[in-house]
């Protein structure tokens, strides 16, 4: 199985997803502006798409999208998912929450023509959406005692807030240091090198 991500993108929730399931993966950098990897391949011949994640499973499929790629990890690792009737679709609702209402929030901060208004408006929408999810908290992950993989999709905005000096509720800084706690989490980190 092979991983192509880049450092610190959301690809990191499968970095960190992958390592909780135990399942071996060769990560790939991708260096997004050239579309080469660190072997130079030509990225945009894997996945023309040009942008990371993209999973290379051992039959040669290839899964694409955050949001897919984790739904994947998830229906082989229960564990990452959720039980019962509307487990899996409570799971798709919160990832794709976080991927439509704080991902793309991101989008001002990572413009390099974006205007300080768009980056302190965005903050503050940023802040009101994860304060939604700290409302909603079901114990030291957003589903109760044990992360799933929208918790890792989450630890990436959380960092990105961070980087940007955008607010995190209190309760929401808990579950991120819960999870950075997490063996899984430190070597993804890692293999990253964003330790």
């Amino acid at each position: 199985m092979k991983l192509y991500y880049h450092p610190g993108a959301c690809s990191l929730s499968i970095q960190i997803a992958l390592r909780e399931a135990r399942r071996p993966f060769e990560g790939i950098d991708v260096d997004l502006p050239s579309k080469l990897t660190a072997e130079g391949e030509n990225y945009s011949a894997i996945n023309p798409k040009g942008y990371v994640p993209a999973l290379r499973l051992d039959d040669g499929e290839l899964i694409t999208e955050n949001l897919a790629v984790l739904d994947y990890i998830a229906a082989e690792n229960p564990l990452l998912g959720l039980d019962g009737l509307l487990g899996r679709t409570r799971l798709i609702e919160m990832l794709t929450y976080i991927s439509t209402e704080l991902y793309k929030s991101f989008e001002p901060f990572f413009a390099s023509d974006s205007m300080w208004t768009d980056k302190a408006n965005a903050a503050f929408y940023i802040t009101r959406r994860m304060e939604y999810l700290a409302d909603t908290l079901r114990g030291d992950y957003l589903f109760g005692d044990r992360p799933t993989v929208a918790d890792f999709y989450l630890f990436v905005t959380l960092r990105w807030a961070d980087e940007f000096g955008v607010d995190i509720p209190a309760r929401l800084l808990g579950l991120r240091a819960c999870l950075e706690a997490r063996p899984a989490v430190q070597a993804a980190l890692e293999a990253e090198g964003l330790r």
